[in-house]
């Protein structure tokens, strides 16, 4: 039998994958039953319900996100360009076969009404992104109100890429970035 830790991971991933692709209202516990090779009492075992397995989930794809960020980022040799490659990130997401949208979002979209777990969950990883690009123009030393421009943008790009199917979102906001980069810093 496997241990706790190893059953806990393989339902989340399993679960991350189904709700990502799927939608979480249209996924039993079956199919995640089915998909992580554990059983649903065990599952139940370490979520109480569905709606804590879909904050775990929103846990795990925060970690997943602030690594591919950190990742993206550490290439850069600039603030500036730390900056940019928020979009130089997104635009490589965009590009995933699988991709489908900010399952941020698309969760909120989904229970964000009906669960104050899951939107808790939601605003938290959308605080934690904003105060991350709130870092990033400080290190540029640009005004602190470009912070939620930049983090809009970047938001306002997922969800067009997610809609259109196309991942040029990226490079749009990604010159858009530029241009208020240049004009917050008197560049131009």
């Amino acid at each position: 039998m496997i241990d706790d830790k190893t059953a806990r991971e393989a339902v989340v991933r399993a679960a991350d994958e189904l709700f990502y692709t799927r939608g979480v209202q249209a996924v039993g516990m079956d199919a995640v039953r089915t998909a992580a090779g554990v059983s649903l009492k065990r599952i139940y075992s370490l979520f109480a319900s569905k709606d804590e397995l879909v904050v775990a989930v929103l846990h795990h794809r925060t970690a997943v996100w602030d690594a591919g960020l950190a990742s993206t980022s550490e290439r850069a040799t600039s603030a500036r360009e730390r900056i940019l490659a928020v979009f130089d990130f997104l635009d490589a997401w965009f590009r995933e076969p699988d991709f489908r949208g900010c399952a941020f979002i698309n969760a909120h979209g989904e229970l964000g009404a009906s669960s104050s777990a899951v939107a808790d969950a939601v605003r938290e990883q959308k605080r934690t992104f904003q105060e991350y690009v709130a870092r990033l123009v400080a290190d540029a030393g640009a005004p602190p109100a470009l912070a939620p421009q930049l983090a809009i943008l970047a938001e306002g790009a997922q969800t067009t890429a997610a809609i259109s199917g196309s991942p040029e979102a990226a490079h749009q906001a990604r010159a858009a970035a530029e241009t208020l980069l240049d004009v917050a810093t008197g560049r131009r």
